[in-house]
């Protein structure tokens, strides 16, 4: 095959300018790769997650009662768009495995007899016996936590009662694919786990016979979910029905969502940036060669090469640029993809995982990469086209610095050396400019990751260390008289013990309406308090609420608005209270009152949900011991225990992502301080020479270049530290839900970090370009024509 001399001349520049074509290549590669991770890490974990809920019957509609009659299914099974229901028995246990000191519960879920929604992915062994009261299938998590398996007995307290259960199979669940704990805030597969078991034993043990205690509805497509919640909610009433909830609030659902949410943020980020700098290296390196070339432009328009050949030559160039970095974002975007597709996999206990490798996806970030590097060769190209042979065969004009070198050199008080370092950025501004922003762009990805590290830490002081501060919570089945917090009291290590109430409710305001609980707290509370903007704790009114920030914004509310609050158990009132003040919290929606003011508001005397509880630590195994046989204990939890998991699951996380940022931010400050080194440095090398010969040491040459490139990444800071900040500012607004917020905290250690990992990029840099300098042929640079 005959390549053409234009063609052979690509290929021999490719070689000669490898180091700058690879530096603009893996720009250009994080760019696609970026692409290719997030769209397809979002796309298999969308795809994995809709087969998984459409194969598993997976419930649209999902309702709690106090108890309820199986005779009501027929009421239900007849709501207009109702598909298939299914009445099942929901109940909290407590573990009671030898060996596990700390508190843990369980989950019991009751069995259809045949088929039924939210059908189980069986991992080992088989269901158990409908007829048997003993066996059950556990979670996979759960089942790995404890090393348990098929064969094994699991020791639990069922409605205060112990019994040994036999584990005949290991299974997940669409219900369950974030298994969340009553009051955790992070799955914690040790301290809690679903067991499933046959409905006939949970009818005995919870004295359920012929009755159930949650219900399950699947919808015909197109069906209102809104409509079939109202109708529900009217015929469970009567049986202390809660309020129904959606798929979209379903807590496995909704943690599940955030997640693919925060995911499409990214993908929506972190591509653009890297392509826009990529466009500016392209523009850079091209301009310098053409610039180089022109005697060579000049020859071939001479002897008879059209000025769209000779263009077209050097995009072809760039385009083969752009083909490497495709090839090797291609192969870098699917296996970082697969790698977090997995870890999100792991994290969301999916039993399966689909890696959709789209080739639509493919070719969509191979066009917007080639579109980027050619928009970024298009100026530098119009000039071969408009340059006329013999202008171009004539050495181009010299540089004009006329005076400005006098008056900064007075300003700043600079060196001679400085002068020049000075007068060449000038004389490019908008390399200057590009470059400077290009190490910007490194400086933001790290400042809008590295952020949410002290957002985390303010989280966590807030809510463990401020709001929260009881280490350990009982929770009971039913609300409980007063006397409870003193049989609480009297556990072993208790040292302080506050009561609390929990009531679900319906508030509302204009058309803006949230289902949530209200805490109600005593007065003055000293172990769970609330907490105003200003952080100062919150005395409870005697009248009114207290709502979360997030909560009053949900609603539009602020102090002193009026809200309807509509109950949703016991009596059901419906009240219109003040909103007494705004409170500040990051998990859920919360919303409090005086426990004396909610307890005359429900009409049922004196009556508490739980305890909070301050305990002796030389006496916390004592205090487990005893608090998991406490009669009408439904729930045990431990505040260290829960922040321990959250720091642990979070830094796992948190760890592999900063990571891939640090490594992408990297990429960029290496290629852009490259190739503008390596730009300076064609554009300076007669006059380095010069200054060699002339007596300058080489330290004192290289001093020179690297004033340029110190000054360019020294300007690039506090862009970089602004661009940053209105990314990480964007990110955590999308990040936020109603299920969290993420404060938004940008500490200076933040800028600090990212400055110094940039900095260590642009001396990586400096250093490869410090071998050039030594090894410069004076002789056959100063023989080089300007």
């Amino acid at each position: 095959m005959v390549i053409s001399p234009l063609r052979r001349k690509v290929l021999r520049d490719l070689r000669r300018l490898w180091a700058q074509v690879l530096a603009i290549a893996l720009v250009l590669a994080a760019g696609v790769a970026t692409l290719i991770l997030g769209n397809g890490a979002y796309s298999s974990l969308h795809e994995t997650r809709a087969r998984y809920y459409e194969q598993n019957r997976f419930a649209d509609i999902f309702a709690d009662v106090t108890r309820a009659p199986r005779a009501l299914l027929g009421e239900v099974a007849g709501i207009d768009g109702v598909l298939d229901v299914e009445a099942r028995i929901v109940k909290l246990g407590l573990l009671d495995i030898p060996g596990m000191v700390e508190p843990g519960s369980v989950l019991f879920v009751s069995l259809p007899e045949t088929g039924g929604l939210n059908a189980l992915y069986l991992r080992l062994g088989r269901l158990p016996d409908p007829l048997s009261a003993d066996e059950i299938v556990v979670s996979d998590g759960f089942a790995k936590a404890h090393g348990l398996g098929p064969g094994d007995l699991l020791p639990v307290l069922m409605n205060g009662q112990r019994r040994d259960l036999h584990i005949t199979g290991v299974a997940l669940s669409p219900e369950f694919i974030y298994a969340l704990g009553p009051g955790q805030m992070m799955p914690d597969p040790r301290r809690f786990g679903v067991v499933w078991a046959p409905r006939a034993a949970l009818e005995a043990a919870y004295d359920l016979e012929g009755a159930f205690s949650n219900l399950v509805l699947k919808l015909a497509p197109g069906a209102s979910p809104d409509r079939v919640i109202e109708t529900l909610d009217r015929m469970t009433e009567r049986y202390g029905g809660v309020g129904a909830t959606g798929r979209t609030d379903q807590i496995s659902h909704a943690f599940l969502d955030a997640e693919l949410r925060q995911l499409w943020a990214m993908v929506r980020v972190l591509p653009p940036i890297f392509l826009l700098v990529a466009a500016m290296l392209v523009n850079m390196t091209l301009s310098r060669l053409i610039t180089l070339e022109r005697e060579q432009i000049g020859l071939l328009k001479a002897i008879g090469y059209t000025s769209r050949a000779v263009a077209q030559h050097y995009v072809e160039f760039v385009l083969l640029i752009a083909v490497v970095g495709i090839g090797i974002g291609f192969v870098a975007g699917s296996w970082l993809g697969v790698g977090m597709a997995q870890m999100y996999a792991r994290f969301f206990t999916f039993p399966y995982l689909v890696f959709t490798r789209d080739p639509q996806l493919y070719g969509l970030a191979a066009l917007v990469t080639l579109a980027a590097a050619v928009g970024g060769a298009l100026y530098a190209v119009r000039s071969v086209v408009t340059l006329p042979p013999a202008v171009a065969m004539a050495p181009p004009a010299p540089a004009v610095y006329r005076e400005r070198g006098a008056w900064l050199r007075r300003l700043l008080k600079l060196r001679q050396t400085g002068v020049m370092v000075a007068r060449h950025l000038m004389r490019w501004p908008f390399r200057t400019i590009s470059s400077t922003l290009g190490v910007a762009m490194s400086v933001a990805i790290l400042v809008a990751s590295l952020w949410s590290f002290g957002s985390i830490d303010r989280m966590i002081d807030i809510t463990f260390f401020r709001s929260d501060r009881h280490d350990a919570q009982i929770v009971f089945g039913t609300p409980e008289p007063l006397r409870a917090v003193f049989a609480a009291r009297d556990l072993p290590g208790v040292m302080v013990a506050e009561p609390f109430r929990q009531v679900a409710a319906k508030i509302s305001h204009l058309d803006h309406e949230k289902t949530l609980a209200i805490i109600g707290r005593p007065a003055e509370p000293r172990l769970s308090r609330v907490l105003d903007p200003g952080l100062r704790p919150m005395p409870m009114p005697e009248a009114g609420l207290i709502l979360s920030e997030a909560l009053a914004d949900a609603l539009d509310v602020r102090p002193g608005d009026l809200v309807t609050v509509e109950v949703q158990e016991g009596r059901r009132p419906t009240v219109t209270l003040p909103v007494s003040g705004l409170s500040v919290g990051y998990v859920g929606l919360g919303a409090a009152m005086e426990i004396g003011a909610l307890n005359r508001l429900m009409g049922e005397g004196a009556l508490v949900s739980g305890v909070s509880l301050q305990i002796d630590p030389a006496r916390t195994a004592d205090f487990y011991a005893a608090a998991k046989t406490t009669p009408k204990t439904e729930l045990v939890s431990v505040t260290s225990l829960m922040l321990s998991r959250f720091r642990d699951t979070l830094a796992e996380n948190i760890t592999v992502m900063i990571t891939v940022y640090v490594v992408l931010a990297g990429i960029i400050a290496i290629g852009v301080v490259y190739n503008f080194s390596r730009i300076a440095l064609s554009e300076q090398g007669r006059e380095l020479a010069s200054l060699r010969v002339l007596g300058f040491t080489n330290r004192e040459v290289s001093g020179v270049l690297f004033g340029e490139l110190g000054t360019v990444v020294l300007l690039a800071q506090p862009l970089g530290w602004g661009i940053g900040y209105g990314i990480a500012s964007a990110m955590a607004a999308a990040f936020s839900s109603d299920l969290y917020r993420v404060p938004f905290v940008v500490q200076r250690d933040v800028y600090a970090t990212a400055s110094l990992v940039v900095c260590a990029a642009a001396l990586v840099s400096a250093f490869l370009i410090r071998g050039r300098i030594n090894n410069l042929d004076m002789i056959e640079v100063l023989k080089t024509r300007e």
